[in-house]
């Protein structure tokens, strides 16, 4: 499957196509040495498939709670020797069982209920059903993988979902070298929390903003939604 083909406006700006900003991206990855992209929420491989086209070299895990996007992600990740897949699961701040709502377009689905501003930029987004998911901690989960790696890189897409993982991965951040992220301009799911205040948090944990990539884009009115940010922490 070409992950790539046949993509709503919003699907365009969820698949983070790297291809377009990829030199200094992969730029960014190299300077700070990242041999490790932990991908939360990666749907069917998008952002790790982007990662390997621009050249990156390290390796990749990712972690997805859809059971129709994980099969596709299992799919994709054969592609490639240092891309590894995860069990199946949400990545949060405990652990639980909950309802994840899925979205038409898939890539919008979210633990958290959509907002109607989202809605109406991209109705794909509508949500056409649900199912149970495990929850699990970044801490718990991904401590082995980042044990193992000297530079990890932590990539959050969950659809406002974000500081969630952060808190959950309070035990394995100091050894985290690099965050990359979408913050929304404006809340588009209940209860996220949007850029500014993210900025703060990020910052707080000890890591710099070192470039922001546009990303959703409401198409009927040119308004910029959604950004992806890319933080590391300083070099010694």
């Amino acid at each position: 499957m070409n992950p790539k083909n046949d993509l709503t406006p919003l699907e365009r700006a969820k698949a983070i196509n790297l291809k377009s900003k990829g030199g200094t991206f992969l730029k960014l990855l190299t300077f700070h040495e990242i041999d490790l992209v932990l991908d939360v929420g990666a749907n069917t491989g998008q952002f790790a498939l982007n990662l390997f086209d621009i050249g990156y070299q390290g390796k990749v895990v990712s972690f997805e709670p859809l059971s129709s996007a994980y099969e596709l992600l299992l799919a994709n990740s054969q592609s490639h020797a240092n891309w590894q897949v995860a069990e199946r699961c949400a990545i949060g701040d405990c652990y639980e069982e909950i309802k994840i709502h899925i979205s038409k377009n898939s890539q919008s689905s979210s633990i958290l209920p959509i907002l109607p501003i989202c809605l109406d930029a991209a109705p794909n987004s509508a949500y056409i059903g649900s199912e149970k998911i495990k929850v699990l901690k970044l801490s718990e989960i991904a401590v082995d993988y980042v044990n193992q790696a000297q530079a990890p890189l932590l990539k959050i897409d969950t659809q406002g979902y974000e500081y969630q993982v952060l808190q959950g991965a309070e035990e394995i951040i100091d050894q985290i070298r690099g965050i990359y992220l979408e913050l929304s301009l404006i809340p588009l799911y209940e209860g996220e929390i949007v850029f500014e205040v993210m900025l703060k948090l990020i910052q707080e944990m000890g890591f710099f903003l070192y470039n922001l990539y546009p990303g959703f884009v409401d198409y009927r009115t040119g308004r910029l939604l959604q950004v992806n940010g890319v933080f590391f922490r300083e070099p010694n």
